[in-house]
């Protein structure tokens, strides 16, 4: 699709397939890498909606309510006019506390100050129920009228989502799933990153973890910049399968791993929904299961037709690529392998690395401290041989020399740095251009470190900067390692 594109965005996919399966394989994968470029035509005109969602349960009270209500505000200062806003407070239940009247306000500079009273307003009381905020966001949106552009929600808790079970929060995502995009974050320390990542992973959101209490404000307005970047409310990835083939799973690869195989919708080709986009790259893989006895040998076969689709805000569903082919050829000598390319065995690894980190994180909340250090050792060497510097700085800063000389966790670790070593497992960095036999530790002093996000690779827009503006990578102020826990 050219610059002429009416939806604001460009789109382009690039299939990377081995296209040689051994006699006897029976999986074929694909990496999809879809690129969203910014056109000369404008998208569409239709306002999108913005739901803030306040987490206003007791365990709230005191400074962490003050500095959360002022990143409310400050999130609410940063909407253009004419976006759509509504705001939920939840603890046990969820309420709109704005507007009064029901529905979604358009921003102007009256509502913007009749939203901040409402927030500035709320106390503490009550439990959590996640879900519950959830379902209300969603009954805010399937209200609005017509058209309306990106759907997006942003919450915040401090505590552990106890007052309704998983299958509850289960049947709400699923719900929600494919409705509007949120991105969630964990204040403070006693939430549980794992119902942020079920959370961000249905709806297409980031998790993050705010361990500085203060440092909220800056996290809720570089939200709703990226936010506001948001162009295309939603995109599918159209697969139209040969009928030898089985979907077998698509996941997201990149820049945060989610699975998406059972949000697909079948009809004449299988559609599975990839969130709403901006200016953006993502990766994705595919895997096909077949029949190696169904397939001729050295005879090249067209496994799938890739094609993107785009919703526009009037819920129409258009083509939006150009269709691209996953190819491929049985080889005819039995017992010959065909390697794995490079870049699968990298996602893989990567996979495997995130796996690592919220086995060590889970190991250390139930008080397993032996598992813990030797998955801590495991993320650790996987961290190193992928160069991934992100997460390979999240742990070295777990980490120090045990009796035996081998890392293991630090045994004065708050569970606020476990929270986050779970929350930042799923997020992969931009692999590197040249490859090394070895990786240089980052330093703890200041002056090594670089203003450049280890994880996308943007360079900072400051160098007093504390989140990357594009990927949400926090640094912290004169130095790489995670900052101090609030002891709020």
């Amino acid at each position: 699709m050219g610059d002429s594109s009416p939806l604001g965005l460009s789109f382009a996919l690039e299939v990377d397939a081995p296209s040689d399966l051994a006699y006897d394989e029976q999986r074929a994968d694909a990496l999809i890498t879809v690129t969203a470029r910014s056109t000369a035509q404008a998208a569409p005109d239709a306002p999108g909606a913005e739901i803030l969602i306040m987490d206003r349960s007791l365990s709230m009270s005191g400074r962490k309510l003050d500095e959360a209500k002022r990143a409310m505000c400050a999130a609410i200062d940063t909407l253009r006019d004419g976006t759509l806003l509504g705001i939920v407070a939840g603890n046990h239940k969820a309420e709109v506390i704005f507007p009064a009247t029901g529905g979604l306000a358009r921003v102007d500079a009256l509502t913007r100050e009749d939203a901040k009273l409402r927030v500035v307003g709320q106390l503490a009381e009550g439990g959590t129920a996640i879900g519950t905020w959830l379902t209300c966001a969603r009954h805010l949106f399937a209200a609005t009228p017509a058209p309306v552009g990106v759907r997006h929600a942003v919450l915040y808790t401090d505590g552990k989502d106890e007052h309704e079970t998983p299958e509850q929060l289960g049947d709400v995502l699923t719900a929600c799933t494919d409705q509007f995009v949120c991105d969630a974050r964990g204040l403070g320390s006693d939430w549980h990153y794992a119902d942020l990542l079920r959370i961000t992973a249905a709806l297409h959101g980031t998790a993050e973890a705010v361990v500085t209490i203060s440092d909220l404000t800056e996290d809720f307005t570089r939200l709703m910049r990226q936010a506001q970047r948001i162009v295309v409310p939603r995109v599918y990835l159209g697969l139209r399968l040969n009928d030898r083939f089985q979907l077998a799973f698509v996941r997201q690869t990149r820049p945060v791993e989610a699975e998406l195989t059972a949000r697909r919708q079948v009809d004449l080709e299988t559609y599975v929904p990839l969130g709403s986009w901006p200016p953006q790259t993502r990766q994705y893989q595919v895997s096909l299961r077949f029949d190696p006895h169904t397939l001729t040998v050295d005879e090249e076969l067209r496994a799938a037709r890739i094609t993107l689709h785009a919703e526009r805000p009037d819920g129409t569903r258009t083509p939006c690529s150009d269709t691209a082919s996953m190819v491929v050829r049985r080889r005819s000598t039995p017992g010959f392998g065909i390697p794995r390319s490079a870049n699968l065995t990298r996602v893989e690894n990567e996979r495997e690395l995130g796996m690592a980190m919220r086995a060590c994180a889970d190991a250390h909340l139930r008080g397993d401290l032996e598992r813990a250090d030797h998955e801590l050792r495991l993320a650790t060497g996987l961290a190193q041989d992928l160069r991934d510097t992100a997460r390979l700085r999240l742990l070295r800063a777990l980490a120090t020399s045990g009796p035996d000389g081998r890392l293991r966790v630090r045994r004065d670790v708050s569970r606020a740095e476990i929270q986050r070593i779970g929350v930042e497992s799923t997020k992969t960095a931009v692999p590197p251009r040249d490859l090394v036999d070895a990786v240089e530790l980052p330093s703890a002093d200041a002056s090594s470190v670089s203003r450049e996000c280890p994880r996308c690779g943007t360079a900072a827009a400051s160098a007093s900067a504390k989140f990357c503006e594009e990927c949400g990578f926090r640094f912290t102020a004169g130095t790489s390692e995670p900052g101090p826990v609030d002891a709020s």
